[in-house]
């Protein structure tokens, strides 16, 4: 398997278990009446799998960014390019060539 589709399976198993974690503080802290309004509604389980499946996609997101984004390279070893800026000289003229596509004459142009 590639390192990166390993790397990506990884990283959505650890953002779904920290949206069941954060569900499971939801209904344990009883955040809006939650636990109350999931155990004694008939689509109560299946607002709740919503709940924790939703908030999975959103953290398994977020978990894989941040892995990849500090897979960056060290900006204290050397390489790459100058990071100067360079200088724009914007006072000089600069000839353009312009050629008609067709003759114009006297008599298509209107007074």
């Amino acid at each position: 398997m590639p390192k990166l589709i390993r790397l990506y399976i990884i990283q959505v198993l650890i953002g779904f278990a920290v949206s069941a974690a954060f569900v499971a503080l939801l209904l344990w802290a009883n955040v809006a009446n939650l636990t109350h309004l999931i155990t004694n509604t008939s689509g109560g389980f299946v607002a709740l799998f919503m709940l924790w499946f939703l908030n999975g996609i959103v953290f398994a997101g977020v978990q894989f960014g941040i892995s990849i984004m500090r897979m960056a390279r060290d900006e204290d070893k050397p390489g790459g390019g100058k990071r100067d800026a360079l200088p724009v000289d914007f006072t000089s003229a600069v000839p353009v060539k312009i050629t008609p596509k067709r003759h114009v004459r006297q008599r298509d142009i209107h007074r």
